[in-house]
């Protein structure tokens, strides 16, 4: 399929109709002001909470929209995901929800907290010998042996539509909007909110030691990396997504990255001044602004993607 074809396949018609299949399963999350942030940045800041979504993060959007297509079949023989964190929670979530049965494959070093909380929602978690490089090949192992059906993280269309949904919300609420910044790890969100935006200016933020996106978009050619050492655990992916990537090089204004002191710093800076508790991952918007790693001005929008912290960090 070619690249024109890759970002054909999803239009802002498709997110709409996410939105009303997903509906009764997810919050609404609330777009809320605050002063500390917008008087730091020098205009208006707005952050979308997805630290407040169902299972604490994004990604039950597009896990409950992937399932809720499936054939009664396929929902028998259950499904098959591999994430570090918060995709496994949101598939975990949405099966629990749907009466289907999940198995997650989870890289060992994955944060405990999601571990925890992926077997609290009916899971079963693998992760002997699991890595991030390898997780992918276990997934669709069980898969064959199984009949299950993989749910993939970011590189597929339900994915991708029902992660697009945030930028729905954002310009409803708010439609003098003018810049929507949103992390990015695999690009499944970005993809989806930079569709879903229409005419409004996106950008994408990575870690630094995990940018490939950042590589990737400045090169015109997806860019595979060693696995990141970060501690935004929900964008150590590896490479972007092939469907997310066609979306991303033709809508999306820039794609920058911030070091993890920066990250960090941001971190312990929005949760004392928001009284949020927001992960490193859902922080990187904030960071890139606080940090002047984007120069913008004019209302702006910045995505809290998730809320699933390791606690332990703040100690550094």
């Amino acid at each position: 399929m070619t690249s024109s074809n890759l970002t054909a396949a999803v239009g802002v018609d498709d997110i709409r109709a996410a939105a009303s299949r997903i509906h009764p399963f997810i919050h609404r999350t609330p777009l809320i002001s605050n002063r500390s942030i917008s008087e730091t940045a020098g205009f208006e800041v707005r952050l979308k909470c997805e630290n407040l979504q169902r299972a604490g993060s994004f990604k039950i959007r597009g896990a409950m929209n992937a399932l809720l297509q499936l054939t009664d079949e396929q929902r028998k023989r259950g499904v098959v995901a591999f994430s570090s964190g918060n995709h496994a929670q949101g598939v975990a979530l949405a099966s629990k929800l749907l009466g289907v049965r999940a198995t997650i494959v989870m890289p060992e070093g994955s944060v405990a907290s999601k571990v925890a909380a992926t077997k609290a929602y009916g899971a079963e978690v693998v992760m002997s010998g699991v890595t991030a490089a390898t997780r992918d090949t276990v997934a669709r192992e069980i898969a064959d042996r199984t009949g299950a059906s993989v749910v993939p993280p970011f590189d597929d269309e339900r994915i991708i539509t029902g992660q697009g949904t945030v930028g729905l919300e954002i310009i409803e609420e708010w439609p003098d909007v003018e810049n929507i910044i949103v992390p990015l790890g695999g690009g499944g969100l970005l993809a989806g909110i930079a569709v879903a935006a229409g005419a409004k200016k996106v950008f994408g933020v990575e870690p630094r030691a995990g940018n490939d996106g950042e590589q990737s978009f400045r090169s015109g050619r997806i860019v595979t990396i060693e696995p990141p050492k970060t501690i935004a655990d929900g964008a150590r992916t590896l490479a972007i997504g092939q469907r997310n990537f066609a979306i991303i090089r033709e809508r999306v204004r820039d794609v920058v990255s911030v070091d993890d002191d920066t990250l960090l710093d941001a971190v312990k800076f929005a949760m004392y001044r928001t009284k949020l508790v927001i992960e490193p991952t859902g922080a990187l918007g904030i960071a890139a602004v606080l940090s002047r790693t984007l120069k913008l001005s004019g209302p702006t929008a910045i995505v809290i993607s998730g809320g699933n912290l390791d606690f332990s960090l703040l100690c550094k």
